[in-house]
Protein backbone atom coordinates (compact mmCIF):
# COMPACT_ATOMS: atom_id res chain seq x y z
CA UNK A 1 0.00 0.00 0.00
CA UNK A 2 0.91 3.11 -0.85
CA UNK A 3 1.52 6.04 2.18
CA UNK A 4 -0.76 8.68 2.74
CA UNK A 5 1.39 11.65 1.77
CA UNK A 6 2.11 10.04 -1.58
CA UNK A 7 -1.70 11.17 -2.22
CA UNK A 8 -1.81 14.14 -0.40
CA UNK A 9 1.34 16.07 -1.30
CA UNK A 10 1.68 19.57 -0.43
CA UNK A 11 3.67 20.07 -3.73
CA UNK A 12 0.07 19.07 -6.02
CA UNK A 13 -2.40 21.38 -3.98
CA UNK A 14 -5.75 22.59 -5.84
CA UNK A 15 -5.23 26.16 -6.38
CA UNK A 16 -7.72 28.92 -6.45
CA UNK A 17 -8.41 30.76 -9.92
CA UNK A 18 -7.67 34.51 -9.94
CA UNK A 19 -9.87 36.04 -12.24
CA UNK A 20 -7.77 39.64 -12.70
CA UNK A 21 -4.80 37.16 -14.03
CA UNK A 22 -6.42 37.26 -17.15
CA UNK A 23 -9.17 39.34 -19.25
CA UNK A 24 -11.34 36.93 -20.99
CA UNK A 25 -13.45 39.59 -22.73
CA UNK A 26 -12.31 39.29 -25.81
CA UNK A 27 -13.03 35.47 -26.06
CA UNK A 28 -16.13 35.88 -24.52
CA UNK A 29 -17.20 38.67 -27.13
CA UNK A 30 -15.59 36.40 -30.27
CA UNK A 31 -17.94 33.33 -28.79
CA UNK A 32 -21.02 35.29 -29.47
CA UNK A 33 -20.23 35.32 -32.86
CA UNK A 34 -20.06 31.47 -32.82
CA UNK A 35 -22.41 29.02 -32.20
CA UNK A 36 -23.71 26.45 -29.09
CA UNK A 37 -22.61 26.58 -25.52
CA UNK A 38 -20.09 29.19 -26.85
CA UNK A 39 -22.73 32.00 -27.89
CA UNK A 40 -24.82 30.78 -24.82
CA UNK A 41 -22.00 31.66 -22.58
CA UNK A 42 -21.12 34.96 -24.49
CA UNK A 43 -25.11 36.41 -23.66
CA UNK A 44 -24.89 34.82 -20.24
CA UNK A 45 -22.05 37.08 -19.67
CA UNK A 46 -23.33 40.25 -21.35
CA UNK A 47 -26.72 39.60 -19.09
CA UNK A 48 -24.06 39.21 -16.35
CA UNK A 49 -22.47 42.67 -16.60
CA UNK A 50 -25.82 44.15 -17.47
CA UNK A 51 -26.82 43.17 -14.00
CA UNK A 52 -23.74 44.07 -12.18
CA UNK A 53 -24.17 47.68 -13.90
CA UNK A 54 -28.05 47.75 -12.72
CA UNK A 55 -27.18 49.22 -9.49
CA UNK A 56 -30.94 48.98 -7.89
CA UNK A 57 -31.07 45.22 -8.50
CA UNK A 58 -29.25 42.97 -5.99
CA UNK A 59 -27.80 39.69 -6.63
CA UNK A 60 -27.96 36.29 -5.49
CA UNK A 61 -25.23 33.50 -6.20
CA UNK A 62 -26.09 30.11 -5.85
CA UNK A 63 -23.75 26.99 -5.69
CA UNK A 64 -24.32 23.33 -6.29
CA UNK A 65 -22.32 20.59 -7.03
CA UNK A 66 -18.50 20.75 -5.48
CA UNK A 67 -16.99 24.07 -6.39
CA UNK A 68 -14.52 25.16 -3.84
CA UNK A 69 -12.86 22.14 -4.23
CA UNK A 70 -12.00 22.60 -6.90
CA UNK A 71 -10.37 25.70 -7.63
CA UNK A 72 -13.37 28.38 -7.58
CA UNK A 73 -13.58 30.14 -4.32
CA UNK A 74 -10.82 32.49 -5.37
CA UNK A 75 -12.98 33.84 -8.47
CA UNK A 76 -16.35 33.71 -5.70
CA UNK A 77 -14.71 35.66 -3.53
CA UNK A 78 -13.10 38.49 -6.00
CA UNK A 79 -17.05 38.92 -6.91
CA UNK A 80 -17.75 39.03 -3.36
CA UNK A 81 -14.87 42.07 -2.36
CA UNK A 82 -16.41 44.08 -5.26
CA UNK A 83 -19.96 44.17 -4.11
CA UNK A 84 -21.54 42.12 -7.43
CA UNK A 85 -22.76 39.19 -4.53
CA UNK A 86 -25.36 40.37 -2.33
CA UNK A 87 -26.18 37.05 -0.59
CA UNK A 88 -25.37 33.28 -1.44
CA UNK A 89 -27.05 30.12 -1.69
CA UNK A 90 -25.65 27.03 -1.06
CA UNK A 91 -25.07 23.33 -0.63
CA UNK A 92 -23.23 22.69 3.00
CA UNK A 93 -20.62 21.05 1.56
CA UNK A 94 -19.16 24.19 -0.44
CA UNK A 95 -19.56 26.18 2.71
CA UNK A 96 -18.43 23.69 5.32
CA UNK A 97 -16.54 20.86 4.02
CA UNK A 98 -14.57 22.70 1.42
CA UNK A 99 -13.90 26.53 2.33
CA UNK A 100 -14.52 26.62 6.09
CA UNK A 101 -11.96 23.69 5.97
CA UNK A 102 -9.66 26.07 3.72
CA UNK A 103 -9.94 28.74 6.07
CA UNK A 104 -8.75 26.32 8.96
CA UNK A 105 -5.84 25.77 6.90
CA UNK A 106 -6.05 22.48 5.36
CA UNK A 107 -6.39 21.88 1.83
CA UNK A 108 -7.67 19.75 -1.49
CA UNK A 109 -5.34 17.96 -3.24
CA UNK A 110 -4.99 17.00 -6.97
CA UNK A 111 -5.56 13.29 -7.93
CA UNK A 112 -7.12 11.42 -9.72
CA UNK A 113 -10.66 9.26 -10.59
CA UNK A 114 -8.48 6.10 -11.88
CA UNK A 115 -7.34 5.24 -8.44
CA UNK A 116 -8.08 2.31 -6.03
CA UNK A 117 -11.02 3.69 -3.78
CA UNK A 118 -10.40 0.44 -1.54
CA UNK A 119 -6.88 2.00 -0.81
CA UNK A 120 -8.14 5.24 -0.37
CA UNK A 121 -10.23 4.10 2.45
CA UNK A 122 -7.95 2.59 4.90
CA UNK A 123 -6.01 5.70 4.49
CA UNK A 124 -9.03 8.04 5.66
CA UNK A 125 -8.65 9.85 2.09
CA UNK A 126 -11.81 10.47 0.62
CA UNK A 127 -12.36 11.34 -3.19
CA UNK A 128 -14.43 14.08 -5.11
CA UNK A 129 -13.48 12.72 -8.62
CA UNK A 130 -10.27 13.72 -9.30
CA UNK A 131 -9.30 15.54 -5.77
CA UNK A 132 -8.56 14.23 -2.69
CA UNK A 133 -9.28 15.47 1.15
CA UNK A 134 -7.96 14.13 3.90
CA UNK A 135 -10.67 12.49 6.31
CA UNK A 136 -8.62 13.28 9.21
CA UNK A 137 -8.94 17.07 8.34
CA UNK A 138 -12.59 16.51 7.86
CA UNK A 139 -13.01 15.62 11.54
CA UNK A 140 -11.45 18.69 13.05
CA UNK A 141 -13.47 20.22 10.87
CA UNK A 142 -16.64 18.50 11.88
CA UNK A 143 -15.25 19.23 15.59
CA UNK A 144 -14.81 23.08 14.97
CA UNK A 145 -18.32 23.31 14.17
CA UNK A 146 -19.62 21.74 17.65
CA UNK A 147 -16.90 23.73 19.43
CA UNK A 148 -18.88 26.82 17.67
CA UNK A 149 -22.15 25.38 18.71
CA UNK A 150 -21.30 24.80 21.83
CA UNK A 151 -20.06 28.14 22.37
CA UNK A 152 -23.56 30.12 21.41
CA UNK A 153 -26.41 30.62 23.51
CA UNK A 154 -28.95 27.35 22.84
CA UNK A 155 -31.46 27.97 20.63
CA UNK A 156 -32.80 27.52 17.04
CA UNK A 157 -30.62 29.37 13.84
CA UNK A 158 -30.95 29.98 10.48
CA UNK A 159 -28.11 28.65 8.76
CA UNK A 160 -27.10 32.10 8.11
CA UNK A 161 -27.01 33.26 11.38
CA UNK A 162 -24.73 29.96 12.50
CA UNK A 163 -22.54 30.94 9.48
CA UNK A 164 -22.03 34.26 10.41
CA UNK A 165 -20.59 33.18 13.82
CA UNK A 166 -18.13 30.44 12.18
CA UNK A 167 -16.47 33.62 10.12
CA UNK A 168 -16.66 35.75 13.97
CA UNK A 169 -14.92 32.17 14.81
CA UNK A 170 -12.58 32.82 11.89
CA UNK A 171 -12.20 36.79 12.37
CA UNK A 172 -11.06 36.04 16.28
CA UNK A 173 -9.13 33.12 15.96
CA UNK A 174 -7.34 35.02 13.02
CA UNK A 175 -8.10 32.08 10.70
CA UNK A 176 -9.56 31.87 7.28
CA UNK A 177 -8.21 35.38 5.09
CA UNK A 178 -9.92 35.11 1.51
CA UNK A 179 -12.42 32.57 2.77
CA UNK A 180 -15.91 32.62 1.57
CA UNK A 181 -16.98 32.17 5.13
CA UNK A 182 -15.20 35.18 6.53
CA UNK A 183 -15.40 37.29 3.49
CA UNK A 184 -18.95 36.93 4.38
CA UNK A 185 -18.97 37.98 7.48
CA UNK A 186 -16.37 41.06 6.83
CA UNK A 187 -18.85 42.02 4.22
CA UNK A 188 -22.35 40.76 6.20
CA UNK A 189 -23.31 38.95 3.19
CA UNK A 190 -25.64 36.56 4.39
CA UNK A 191 -24.61 33.11 3.90
CA UNK A 192 -28.13 30.01 3.65
CA UNK A 193 -27.80 26.26 3.54
CA UNK A 194 -30.92 25.26 3.02
CA UNK A 195 -29.91 21.69 4.04
CA UNK A 196 -27.52 22.72 6.35
CA UNK A 197 -27.41 18.85 8.24
CA UNK A 198 -26.13 17.03 4.79
CA UNK A 199 -22.82 18.65 5.16
CA UNK A 200 -19.44 18.66 7.73
CA UNK A 201 -21.82 20.69 10.03
CA UNK A 202 -23.65 18.29 10.34
CA UNK A 203 -22.03 15.98 12.26
CA UNK A 204 -20.99 18.53 14.57
CA UNK A 205 -24.43 19.92 15.51
CA UNK A 206 -25.04 15.69 16.13
CA UNK A 207 -22.26 15.70 18.47
CA UNK A 208 -23.29 19.17 20.04
CA UNK A 209 -26.99 17.58 20.66
CA UNK A 210 -26.23 13.60 21.80
CA UNK A 211 -23.58 15.60 24.19
CA UNK A 212 -25.68 17.69 25.76
CA UNK A 213 -26.56 17.85 29.31
CA UNK A 214 -29.06 21.36 28.85
CA UNK A 215 -31.21 22.72 26.39
CA UNK A 216 -29.22 22.24 22.74
CA UNK A 217 -29.32 24.62 19.47
CA UNK A 218 -30.43 23.28 15.96
CA UNK A 219 -30.76 24.78 12.41
CA UNK A 220 -34.46 26.15 11.72
CA UNK A 221 -35.09 26.00 7.86
CA UNK A 222 -37.84 27.79 7.96
CA UNK A 223 -36.14 30.59 9.21
CA UNK A 224 -33.78 30.53 6.71
CA UNK A 225 -36.40 30.66 4.04
CA UNK A 226 -38.05 33.54 5.89
CA UNK A 227 -34.89 35.58 6.29
CA UNK A 228 -33.67 35.20 2.12
CA UNK A 229 -37.86 36.18 1.65
CA UNK A 230 -37.31 39.24 3.50
CA UNK A 231 -34.22 40.33 1.53
CA UNK A 232 -36.14 39.74 -1.31
CA UNK A 233 -38.96 42.36 -0.34
CA UNK A 234 -36.25 44.62 0.86
CA UNK A 235 -34.48 44.89 -2.27
CA UNK A 236 -37.55 44.11 -4.56
CA UNK A 237 -35.53 44.14 -7.68
CA UNK A 238 -33.32 40.84 -7.94
CA UNK A 239 -30.75 38.60 -10.13
CA UNK A 240 -29.44 35.23 -9.85
CA UNK A 241 -25.87 33.80 -10.97
CA UNK A 242 -26.76 30.00 -10.61
CA UNK A 243 -23.72 27.66 -10.56
CA UNK A 244 -25.05 24.24 -10.94
CA UNK A 245 -28.85 23.27 -10.14
CA UNK A 246 -30.16 21.70 -6.67
CA UNK A 247 -31.82 22.70 -3.77
CA UNK A 248 -30.46 26.32 -3.94
CA UNK A 249 -31.38 27.01 -6.83
CA UNK A 250 -34.83 26.16 -6.13
CA UNK A 251 -34.83 27.44 -2.57
CA UNK A 252 -33.69 31.08 -3.81
CA UNK A 253 -36.27 30.58 -6.93
CA UNK A 254 -38.83 30.28 -4.49
CA UNK A 255 -38.67 33.73 -2.36
CA UNK A 256 -40.95 35.35 -5.26
CA UNK A 257 -43.70 33.07 -4.46
CA UNK A 258 -43.33 32.95 -0.60
CA UNK A 259 -43.17 37.06 -0.62
CA UNK A 260 -46.31 36.89 -2.37
CA UNK A 261 -47.68 34.12 -0.02
CA UNK A 262 -46.61 36.93 2.29
CA UNK A 263 -48.89 39.68 0.92
CA UNK A 264 -45.97 41.50 -0.72
CA UNK A 265 -46.29 42.58 -4.48
CA UNK A 266 -43.10 41.55 -5.97
CA UNK A 267 -41.53 41.82 -9.34
CA UNK A 268 -40.17 37.87 -10.40
CA UNK A 269 -35.93 37.83 -10.80
CA UNK A 270 -35.32 40.09 -13.20
CA UNK A 271 -32.45 38.47 -14.45
CA UNK A 272 -31.31 34.91 -14.26
CA UNK A 273 -28.08 33.18 -15.64
CA UNK A 274 -27.71 29.31 -14.84
CA UNK A 275 -24.37 27.31 -15.60
CA UNK A 276 -25.14 23.44 -15.65
CA UNK A 277 -24.73 20.38 -17.22
CA UNK A 278 -27.98 18.84 -15.68
CA UNK A 279 -30.36 18.05 -18.81
CA UNK A 280 -34.11 19.21 -18.73
CA UNK A 281 -35.61 16.36 -20.51
CA UNK A 282 -35.75 14.11 -16.94
CA UNK A 283 -38.02 16.60 -15.40
CA UNK A 284 -35.40 17.51 -12.71
CA UNK A 285 -34.95 20.83 -11.17
CA UNK A 286 -31.24 20.94 -11.59
CA UNK A 287 -31.63 21.26 -15.46
CA UNK A 288 -35.36 22.94 -15.43
CA UNK A 289 -34.91 25.45 -17.58
CA UNK A 290 -35.36 28.95 -16.41
CA UNK A 291 -38.19 29.62 -18.96
CA UNK A 292 -40.06 26.63 -16.99
CA UNK A 293 -39.44 28.91 -13.86
CA UNK A 294 -41.53 31.55 -15.71
CA UNK A 295 -44.25 29.56 -15.94
CA UNK A 296 -43.98 29.34 -11.83
CA UNK A 297 -43.58 33.24 -11.66
CA UNK A 298 -39.98 33.18 -10.38
CA UNK A 299 -37.84 34.34 -13.20
CA UNK A 300 -38.60 37.10 -16.18
CA UNK A 301 -37.57 35.86 -19.26
CA UNK A 302 -36.01 39.16 -20.93
CA UNK A 303 -32.41 38.56 -19.37
CA UNK A 304 -31.91 34.58 -18.96
CA UNK A 305 -29.80 32.65 -20.11
CA UNK A 306 -29.37 28.42 -19.56
CA UNK A 307 -25.23 27.78 -20.35
CA UNK A 308 -25.03 23.87 -20.45
CA UNK A 309 -21.46 23.39 -19.75
CA UNK A 310 -19.47 22.26 -16.49
CA UNK A 311 -18.89 24.92 -14.22
CA UNK A 312 -15.41 25.12 -13.52
CA UNK A 313 -15.12 25.93 -17.75
CA UNK A 314 -17.46 28.65 -18.19
CA UNK A 315 -17.75 30.53 -15.00
CA UNK A 316 -13.87 31.73 -14.74
CA UNK A 317 -14.50 33.36 -18.12
CA UNK A 318 -17.86 34.45 -17.15
CA UNK A 319 -16.54 36.25 -13.79
CA UNK A 320 -13.44 37.51 -15.66
CA UNK A 321 -15.93 39.17 -17.85
CA UNK A 322 -17.57 41.02 -15.58
CA UNK A 323 -14.48 41.60 -13.08
CA UNK A 324 -12.74 43.67 -16.15
CA UNK A 325 -16.15 45.17 -17.66
CA UNK A 326 -15.55 47.48 -14.35
CA UNK A 327 -19.33 48.05 -14.03
CA UNK A 328 -18.86 46.43 -10.20
CA UNK A 329 -17.29 50.10 -9.56
CA UNK A 330 -20.24 51.51 -9.35
CA UNK A 331 -22.09 49.13 -6.81
CA UNK A 332 -22.30 50.05 -3.36
CA UNK A 333 -22.67 47.20 -0.41
CA UNK A 334 -25.78 46.14 0.49
CA UNK A 335 -24.59 44.40 3.89
CA UNK A 336 -28.42 42.17 4.16
CA UNK A 337 -27.17 40.18 6.91
CA UNK A 338 -26.90 43.18 9.16
CA UNK A 339 -30.85 44.17 8.18
CA UNK A 340 -31.68 40.98 9.11
CA UNK A 341 -30.19 41.39 12.51
CA UNK A 342 -31.97 44.27 12.93
CA UNK A 343 -35.46 42.69 11.75
CA UNK A 344 -35.46 39.70 12.85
Amino acid sequence: MRAKTDYLNPENVVKHIDIKSFNSIPIIDAMGDTAFQARNLSRASQIANRMVADTGCSIFLTLGGSLISAGMKGAIVELMKNSMIDAIISTGANIVDQDFLEALGFFHYKGTQFVDDNELRELMIDRIYDTFIDEDDLRVCDMTIAEITNSLDPRPYSSREFIREMGRWLVLNEKGEGSIVRTAFEKSIPIFVPAFSDCSAGFGFVHHQYNAKGPTSSIDSAKDFLELTKIKIEANQTGILMLGGGVPKNFTQDVVVAAEVLGNDVPMHKYAIQITVADERDGGLSGSTLKEASSWGKVETTYEQMVFSEVTIAFPLLASYIYHKGEWKNRKERRFSDFLDLNS
